[in-house]
């Protein structure tokens, strides 16, 4: 992600959306930051529905632990 940040900025120097409620005669610190494109922030249920499980069942679970024990046994 870029940053960019400015300190000591003059607030007169400020657009006039940004200046509302500043002292014009105070100085700021500006950061401005680029977001990413609307289309790479997922959801969390977006997140969620692209996880894949690995194992199918709970059997296949309980022969995956078996075989990993049976391999750290040896």
């Amino acid at each position: 992600m870029n940053r960019i940040v400015r300190e000591h900025y003059p607030a007169a120097n400020l657009p006039e959306e940004l200046r509302d409620g500043i002292d014009s005669n105070a100085t700021v610190t500006i950061t401005v930051e680029i977001e990413p494109p609307p289309e790479q922030i997922l959801s969390l249920e977006e997140m969620f529905a692209l996880r894949r499980d690995v194992f199918m069942s709970i059997r296949d679970v309980d022969e995956h632990v078996s075989a990993m024990r049976d391999e750290w046994s040896h």
